[in-house]
């Protein structure tokens, strides 16, 4: 299902990638384009060549990076290209909607063409009630070099969106479009690039082909590796790509992809051994054996000026959709790359996908559609607190911004946001029982006195599913009362001070609503005790 529209979270994360590209823009080109630049859109890029968007927010919560081999919630795909094309996404979709137990998201340019893209649908046997739609037009199908790379901030979904290194300015802003309209937040990653050119385990290793510092040419590796720490938390390495004349996007997709934690395939190239492309590829199996990984090695071929691999394929949950060939030369690997996946994956479902259509134009399976991931509290939301993580001093009146983002599966209602006194042992004080989640809200600091303050967040979803987050660090409040545990301000914490505040309890004396919320019961004795145990 839908999540139904909602206003984006982390307020001034949201920068759009569109407004760092300084050139006049391209007109629009649609259909069938290939994966690699056209002739016009290089000469283009000569006059104006892109610019990376930077200067925007980054993470600043705890990150993961899923694999594709995590689990899937849905599976992105751009409708576009020729008829042949889009049956080849048809087929994948079937797959996906039923066997691969994930929904499929794809995106129209309007209604004409999603009732189109239903009747190819259902006929190729796609899972209707798993397919959404997204009307919005787009360049091209090449979804997994353009779309939204989700990443897990405090364990919630949020977006990295790199600058498309292509001139398709449709294409390049439909992260930002996705992430608007469902509340994601959004960092802009400061990289020219394609998603294709990028693959990682889940054990935070990432690699990439060396095409991405010519895209970047006034980075060096270091700071482009940087940069993949600081909005993935990956340790990325740069990669020999194949030459262009074989493989003209040089992207890692082609010819490797992980298929588990410490596993990987990676192409051999039986028709040409000796080549750059079986040299690149046997270096590379051999460093990821010695760096532990289970390597399995899968043909691939050139012929006709048509790269063939069968590593481009698309894991989701149970099942792996992989090409298969009609060319003469590349069907007679079919069997054996299938094979080599089953082996490879002896719990998934492996399923060849006809492919021939698509191959010669530069990409194949993988390049045509993106990952998204579960959240990751299944049915029930989930929140992470952004702000007051470091801690800090604050006065009674001032105006402090609780930040934080949050996630569903379906969508979130409200927050609930709560004070404690203690460091988070009870939650005596509420802040807001009823904040819309817009990500922010501007909180007047009460007149109390805590070393041991928290914030918690509390985040409600339709179906009256909850989940929480709570700051990182105790903070101050200078307010009233100085120290609590000293009830009776003679300078030192004793036993006279609870009887002076069991005193005070006991006849119902304003002195003693410890945590300020307008009733004395026994939250205010636990409040005393939690801060008389530590002391002043």
């Amino acid at each position: 299902m839908h999540r139904s529209v909602r206003i984006a979270a982390a307020a001034g994360v949201l920068v759009s990638a569109q407004a760092a590209l300084a050139q006049p823009a391209m007109d629009n080109p649609s259909g069938d384009l290939p994966r690699n630049l056209t002739a016009a859109e290089r000469a283009y890029l000569v006059e104006h060549p892109l610019v990376a968007a930077r200067g925007g927010a980054m993470p600043s919560g705890p990150l993961w990076c899923p694999p594709e081999y995590a689990p899937c919630e849905a599976i992105m795909m751009s409708w576009n290209g020729s008829s042949s094309w889009k049956t080849v996404l048809a087929r994948m979709a079937a797959q996906i909607t039923t066997v691969g137990d994930a929904d499929v998201i794809v995106v129209v340019p309007n209604s004409s063409s999603q009732n189109s893209a239903t009747t190819t649908l259902q006929g190729a046997g796609a899972d209707l009630n798993r397919v959404r739609f997204e009307i919005k037009s787009l360049n091209t199908i090449w979804i997994r070099d353009y779309g939204p790379r989700f990443v897990y901030e405090g364990g919630v979904r949020v977006i990295v969106d790199h600058t498309y290194n292509r001139p398709r300015p449709l294409d390049n802003g439909w992260p930002d479009y996705y992430a608007s309209r469902y509340g994601f937040a959004s960092y802009d990653l400061p990289l020219i690039h394609g998603g294709g050119n990028f693959h990682l385990s889940g054990a935070g290793d990432a690699y990439a082909t060396r095409l991405i510092a010519d895209e970047n040419p006034g980075l060096t590796d270091s700071e482009i590796i940087g940069h993949w720490r600081d909005y993935q938390a990956l340790e990325t390495e740069l990669v020999t790509p194949f030459r262009q004349s074989i493989d003209s996007t040089q992207h890692i997709d082609m010819w490797t992809i992980p298929v588990g934690d410490r596993e990987v395939i990676v192409s051999d190239w039986p028709l040409a051994p000796g080549s750059h492309e079986d040299n690149v590829c046997d270096g590379y199996a051999a460093d990821m054996a010695a760096a532990g990984y289970t390597v399995h090695r899968v043909p691939a071929l050139s012929t006709g000026g048509t790269h063939y691999t069968f590593t481009n394929a698309v894991i989701c949950n149970d099942l792996v959709c992989v090409p298969s060939y009609t060319n003469s030369t590349a069907s007679q690997y079919n069997a054996q790359a299938l094979a080599t996946w089953q082996a490879a994956c002896p719990d998934k479902t492996i399923v060849q996908i006809p492919s021939q259509a698509i191959v010669t134009a530069a990409g194949v399976l993988h390049c045509i559609v993106m990952h998204v991931p579960v959240s990751s509290g299944g049915t029930d939301p989930s929140i992470y607190v952004r702000s007051l993580n470091q801690g800090g001093t604050f006065e009674p009146g001032e105006s402090v911004e609780i930040e934080w983002i949050s996630d569903d599966d379906i969508d979130t209602y409200y927050v609930k946001l709560e004070l404690s006194l203690d460091g988070g042992q009870t939650w005596p004080v509420v802040i807001n029982s009823f904040e819309v989640d817009d990500g922010a809200f501007t909180w007047t600091v009460p007149d109390v006195y805590t070393t041991r303050g928290r914030v918690r967040a509390t985040v409600f979803d339709l179906e009256e599913g909850t989940g929480e987050d709570i700051n990182d660090a105790d903070f101050t409040i200078n307010g009233a009362g100085g120290c609590v545990a000293d009830f009776d301000e003679n300078g030192t914490v004793d036993t006279q001070d609870v009887l002076a505040f069991l005193n005070a309890w006991t006849a119902g004396d304003g002195s003693a609503d410890i945590n300020q919320d307008g009733s004395i019961n026994t939250l205010d004795v636990m409040a005393f005790l939690n801060a008389w145990v530590p002391g002043c």
